[in-house]
């Protein structure tokens, strides 16, 4: 097993109010931020800081995560920031982009408020859009595009957390 460690740098944060959400890049990684306007839409890699403890780093199976699912699952068949990186993972829409202040304004994030951001690429159809993809039938029923997504019940597809 290799046994080598890493560094990982923030390059920003997320800011995340009931009305608006955005990432907030760092000083010396704004010049990264030139010619991202014309993308529609990012992949933000994102450090799940809020559940990055020994234990919870220690999990590898989850109990029924979804309404839908076996009574067990295991973390890599989740997109839960609870596993042995915390390293999350979300596409957000671009809403606009001040290089200037470092500011990348977004539709939606599901990070929370001070998350750290680990990473930012453009989102693009040529490598990350899958034609025939196969699902468990546990979430065969969940959305297929993401635009779909904004009249879904996710709520009822979750069980809560005790």
């Amino acid at each position: 097993m290799d046994t080598r460690t890493f560094t990982v740098k923030p390059v920003g944060i997320v800011h995340a109010d009931d009305e608006s959400f955005s990432i907030e890049i760092a000083g010396p990684f704004r010049p990264a931020l030139r010619e991202l306007g014309g993308f529609g839409h990012i992949v933000v890699l994102w450090w799940g800081d809020r559940v990055d403890t020994p234990e919870r780093r220690n999990e590898t199976v989850c109990k029924k995560p979804y309404t839908r699912s076996p009574e067990t699952i295991g973390i890599f068949a989740t997109r839960s920031p609870v596993r042995p990186n915390p390293i999350a993972l979300s596409v957000a829409p671009v809403i606009g982009i001040d290089s200037v202040s470092g500011i990348v304004r977004i539709a939606y994030i599901d990070a929370d408020d001070g998350t750290p951001v680990l990473d930012i690429k453009p989102y693009l159809p040529a490598t990350e859009r899958v034609r025939d993809v196969n699902v468990p039938a546990w979430s065969s029923r969940w959305p297929q595009w993401y635009e779909d997504n904004q009249g879904f019940d996710w709520a009822a597809e979750f069980t809560s957390e005790e």
